[in-house]
């Protein structure tokens, strides 16, 4: 049975996942935000990044919309057999998104344990 829990409260996680990031890190993101959705319009997707990672960014790059990492409430939720494993799911969600926006692509995810 999927995890019940409010759009408030699964906000909350997202936002204690982004505070686990290091600051190394979160000082060099660049031209992103982080938002939460119901769920991706055609895939089950527990997060999606869209944009132009910044290994793949030139001088060219400039005036650009904000890149986006999207996490989807509703599988994340479907698949966790209580809060916590939805907490956990929620930052590993956030963590592989923010590594696509540093150009760490799913094989190398999947190497460094993060698939």
């Amino acid at each position: 049975m999927p995890v019940q829990m409010s759009a408030g409260d699964f906000d909350q996680l997202v936002a204690e996942a982004l505070d686990l990031v290091p600051e190394q890190f979160t000082r060099v993101m660049d031209n992103v935000v982080v938002l939460v959705e119901r769920r991706h319009p055609t895939e089950h997707l527990f997060g999606l990044y869209h944009g132009v990672a910044l290994t793949e960014r030139t001088s060219n790059y400039s005036g650009a919309l904000p890149d986006t990492i999207t996490i989807y409430r509703d599988p994340i939720l479907a698949v966790s057999r209580d809060a916590e494993a939805a907490r956990e799911q929620v930052a590993t969600t956030v963590i592989h998104e923010i590594a696509h926006h540093f150009g760490i692509d799913d094989e190398r995810l999947h190497e460094l344990g993060w698939g």
